[in-house]
């Protein structure tokens, strides 16, 4: 049986409006068909990770179940079949990205060890008084792995700040740009706030000062399409498991030309070329930086879900995620006591809020008492709550499964939590 990704391909030309069939997309989601507390799941914690379509569910499964080997090293058949399916992903990875070659994929646990990769081997470069410009509306994967390296080196981290709307401030991104600033590290799409930065114009920037950038995409990644040749961005980082794919599994693109000049990561496995107690030689790239035996099934099912995700079209999904949350912004602008927290002009797929008189621990509680998920707290963005001067968020999050239907349940389920607080705000 076809998958509704699979007809959408089809129909994309012709109707592509048409085509986004939400009710037959969930179909695809085995999860969605659940319930909790006895009330039908309404998932809405997306940006934190994804629901799984079938076809990345039987892609892990029919690997362990008819190719389970390791790669790269063995001559049999298991061995070359997994191997051929592994390195098929790479090749999927390579058209999504848009990246020149193949050898710029390194297949990684997620974002977070993407960017501790180029932290600890890109950044041995780094001297005493170098500087680092991140912005203020930074994941702390995207904060730390920098802090670690300025300790280790003497960098100085400088940080952009982003204004009330949750937008950078990109006169002082310029302004900050320095004779040694060495790195840039933004993320595309804030978690905490759903602004979509201006990566481009940033890149742009940066290389005109003779700095590196890395685009942290954990975010962009399932919303957004990428084409790391058009950003001109010398490492692109996202995740699996946020793009309707498996935990545990992610992506470093890097220009090759920095790639084959940075030292190996970790060291074992398949990344040598030859061992000896003399010296070591390092395989060539990706290898070089795939040290043991990576996440196999995890690798296939990303390629899966990339398919997924290919099939019915980014800009499809865009447009669906942009109207849902255009839709959930004017309803909640509409609740009396609710503040809204990201405001940029430019976002995508978050909302996040916090209630009059309500801690967001206590909304995401009665939220979920009515079967609707979502994240509450800092969302590892802590300068962003301190910027905002609250504690912590009401996160709901979208995806190309989510509708209208789900939003008005949000809204209902947070018109209940002002009730059994009696914080209903001002009239």
């Amino acid at each position: 049986m076809k998958s509704a990704a699979g007809e959408l391909n089809a129909l994309r030309g012709a109707t592509p409006v048409l085509a986004f069939d939400v009710a037959r997309l969930r179909e695809d989601f085995p999860i969605l068909h659940r319930s909790v507390h006895g009330k039908p799941l309404v998932y809405l914690d997306n940006a934190a990770t994804s629901q799984k379509p079938q076809c990345v569910i039987d892609g892990e499964a029919r690997y362990y179940a008819e190719l389970n080997a390791n790669i790269h090293r063995g001559v049999h058949a298991l061995s070359q079949q997994a191997t051929d399916a592994y390195e098929a992903a790479r090749d999927t990875v390579q058209r999504f990205v848009n990246a020149a070659r193949r050898e710029e994929i390194v297949f990684v646990r997620g974002t977070t060890e993407a960017i501790n990769l180029v932290a600890a081997s890109w950044g041995q470069r780094l001297q005493r008084g170098d500087e680092i410009l991140i912005t203020e509306m930074e994941h702390h994967s995207n904060i730390v792995p920098w802090q670690l390296l300025c300790e280790r080196s003497g960098a100085v981290l400088r940080v952009a700040t982003i204004d009330d709307t949750g937008e950078l401030m990109l006169d002082e991104f310029e302004r900050l740009l320095g004779p040694r600033t060495r790195l840039v590290a933004v993320t595309h799409l804030s978690n905490a706030l759903g602004t979509i930065n201006a990566v481009k114009r940033i890149i742009d920037l940066a290389h005109a000062k003779g700095a590196a950038v890395l685009i942290d995409g954990a975010q962009a990644a399932p919303h957004l399409e990428i084409d790391v040749q058009a950003l001109d961005c010398d490492f692109y980082a996202f995740s699996g498991h946020k793009l309707y794919g498996p935990t545990g599994v992610g992506v470093l693109y890097g220009k090759a030309a920095l790639l084959e000049a940075m030292p190996p990561y970790q060291g074992g496995g398949d990344m040598i070329r030859e061992v000896t107690f003399a010296k070591t030689t390092f395989n060539d790239l990706p290898y070089k930086f795939e040290a043991g035996t990576p996440h196999i099934a995890g690798v296939i099912g990303l390629g899966a879900a990339i398919d997924y995700v290919s099939a019915i079209g980014l800009d499809a999904i865009a447009a669906h995620e942009h109207q849902l949350l255009a839709y959930a912004t004017e309803q909640a602008r509409a609740v009396p006591g609710l503040r809204l927290i990201g405001t940029a002009r430019d976002k995508a797929s978050i909302l996040s809020f916090v209630l009059d008189g309500v801690h967001p621990h206590d909304v995401g509680t009665i939220l979920d008492d009515e079967g609707v998920a979502v994240r509450t707290g800092h969302h590892c963005a802590m300068p962003v709550m301190e910027h905002f001067h609250v504690p912590a968020t009401v996160r709901a999050s979208f995806a190309l499964y989510n509708t209208r239907t789900e939003v008005d349940a949000l809204l209902r389920a947070v018109r209940k939590v002002q009730e059994v607080f009696g914080h209903a705000g001002p009239a």
